[in-house]
């Protein structure tokens, strides 16, 4: 079994040692996505829309290494506010209602970046 490994430029993935998606025989995993681009945390206060982005970040990963969206089979939701669960769950919904992978949510005490609400990871498999 064949092990690829694929980056995304971030700043952290040199520094702290890790990929933005591995490929593990016919498995896909992204790391920890957050609504960061270009350093800059986004939606600041809008958990939905943060959950938008991480999980745009994370499929665009996943195309990049060959995964399309139809071959997701497990998402995580890593969620610091019990009052966005519901808003967060919907945009999962939104993004994967087709697919119907499997999927948990957490609630968490925080991320290391105070305005980061909701971080996700996102597995794929391609047979």
């Amino acid at each position: 079994m064949s092990i690829d490994r694929y980056g995304s430029g971030g700043p952290y993935e040199e520094v702290y040692g890790y990929s933005r998606v591995v490929k593990a025989g016919p498995w896909l995993f992204t790391a920890g996505c957050t609504s960061i681009v270009d350093g800059v945390v986004q939606h600041v206060g809008d958990a939905a829309a943060q959950a938008r982005t991480a999980f745009g970040i994370a499929l665009s990963a996943l195309r990049q290494a060959g995964a399309p969206i139809s071959t997701v089979v497990r998402t995580r939701m890593f969620v610091v506010q019990g009052v966005d669960v519901d808003s967060v769950g919907r945009v999962h919904g939104e993004i994967f209602g087709d697919v119907k992978p499997t999927s948990s949510l957490y609630l968490i005490a925080g991320m290391v970046v105070p305005e980061i609400l909701i971080e996700v990871e996102v597995e794929a498999y391609i047979p």
